[in-house]
């Protein structure tokens, strides 16, 4: 099995020495993750595409609004996903981890806006709306400007942005169809699970399972936001 690493690629920079990236996937495995991001990509691109037009002529302008803000963040996760792991070991991978890593705090937050959008005349809704994506510009800020120091913690900010939700139990319940309810669940569920696998680094296709959960989780959360457009 041939093994990678960027350490010495990514001495130059000051953060490098103790948070080089080990990348040691075989052929096999790096094959099966490019599927998997390929999937990604080209369903994102066409879920994308049908959500935006369905949400131009069933939504009204502030579903749109949050439609488009969640667009964009799904298609960045995607893109920049598919783009760092499937780009040769080299310094311009190591700059791709940061926009790679940055994407998910992204994704989290623009999944957030158009069902916080939902709960109306709730200021407690869009209190929670504005700390998120604050936490995610802060984690962006980190993840491109610190790279490697906090990826430990990251995953825990991820998570805890991710459930984060729960606290508008109540208002959302009472704001968001029950199909859609059961797919966002769904999706935090599979993310979560997910993030076992990105720990377990010595489970061979390990990358490639952790970002099938990702799809999955993705899949379950665009669900939720076409039903809420459809409703």
């Amino acid at each position: 099995m041939p093994v990678f690493t960027l350490k010495q690629l990514a001495s130059h920079s000051v953060h490098a020495a103790a948070d080089a990236i080990g990348w040691n996937y075989d052929r096999a495995e790096l094959i099966a993750d490019g599927i998997v991001h390929a999937i990604g990509v080209l369903a994102g691109i066409i879920a994308a595409t049908v959500l935006v037009v369905l949400a131009a002529v069933y939504a009204d302008a502030t579903d749109i609004f949050g439609v488009s803000i969640y667009v964009a963040g799904l298609l960045s996760m995607l893109v920049l996903s598919a783009t760092y792991n499937l780009w040769p070991v080299s310094p311009v991978k190591w700059l791709l981890r940061r926009f790679d890593h940055s994407a998910i705090y992204l994704l989290i937050a623009a999944t957030y806006t158009p069902f916080i959008l939902e709960v109306k005349d709730s200021v407690f809704a869009l209190t929670l709306l504005v700390c998120v994506w604050c936490v995610a510009i802060v984690g962006i800020v980190l993840k491109l400007g610190y790279p490697g120091r906090f990826d430990r913690v990251a995953v825990g900010i991820y998570l805890a942005m991710g459930w984060s939700g729960v606290m508008l139990y109540g208002p959302v319940v009472r704001a968001l169809p029950s199909l859609a309810l059961g797919f966002i669940l769904a999706g935090g569920l599979l993310y979560s699970f997910g993030v076992i696998f990105h720990a377990w680094r010595r489970l061979r296709f390990q990358n490639a399972i952790w970002h099938g959960f990702v799809l999955a989780g993705a899949a379950c959360h665009y669900t939720a936001v076409l039903d809420l457009v459809l409703s």
